[in-house]
């Protein structure tokens, strides 16, 4: 059987000349590691085509180099250097990479009260560009909770008084009477709306930044 050499499309040259500010690809599944937690990530690698007369990219060089972030901690580093190997493998092509990684981080939180817990998801998302020696990273981490409206309480604390008023108005009450009225429905008529909130925090700080107590 004989072996042929495949020839390098996109070393060959175009009549139809042009740069690109990004090629590549994106929704890539690679399992990372954040914080020593596992996530399942959905990745964009692409480099600029600054050649005009280029054909196009070594699409296949960008997925294979990807390699060197599965399963393996997202660490400033390693994102570094799988950027500049994006540039080496398409070198007099690109001068610019870059890395878009979003995921969410999965995390065992314990009740307020009871010694029960349950698991809640944290999305994270990364950003990072390389132009020669230069190196920009973003890190996203998106954080839930619920909020009461303080017009909502406000507002709420005011209809209560109201109704307080209208049942027992001029009349001399004791404990057991309010206490009885407050547990009742018709007492406490109205109640403040709680949202749920989601924070996001970005940031361009080392990724061994978000291992703080609050997140183990």
């Amino acid at each position: 059987m004989m072996s042929e050499a495949l020839e390098d499309v996109a070393a060959g040259r175009t009549a139809m000349h042009g740069a690109l500010n990004w090629v590549g690809m994106d929704g890539i599944s690679l399992p990372v590691r954040v914080a020593e937690h596992p996530v399942d990530a959905r990745v964009a690698a692409s480099v600029s085509l600054d050649d005009p007369a280029a054909r196009g990219i070594h699409m296949s060089r960008l997925y294979l180099l990807l390699e060197e972030l599965a399963e393996r901690e997202l660490e400033m580093s390693r994102i570094a250097g799988l950027l500049e190997n994006f540039l080496a493998s398409h070198a007099g092509l690109s001068r610019r990479a870059r890395l878009f990684l979003t995921g969410e981080l999965t995390l065992r939180r314990p009740a307020l009260v009871s010694p029960l817990a349950g698991w809640k998801g944290y999305p994270v998302a990364l950003r990072s560009w390389r132009e020669g020696n230069s190196v920009e990273t973003q890190l996203e981490l998106k954080v839930g909770y619920s909020s009461t409206c303080p017009c909502s309480a406000a507002l709420a604390r005011q209809l209560i008084q109201q109704q307080f008023d209208r049942d027992f108005g001029g009349e001399s009450l004791d404990h057991a009477s309010i206490r009885d009225w407050l547990g009742e429905s018709h007492g406490i008529l109205a109640t403040p709306t709680v949202s749920a909130v989601r924070r996001g925090s970005r940031c361009g700080w080392p990724m061994e930044s978000i291992r703080r107590p609050g997140l183990t």
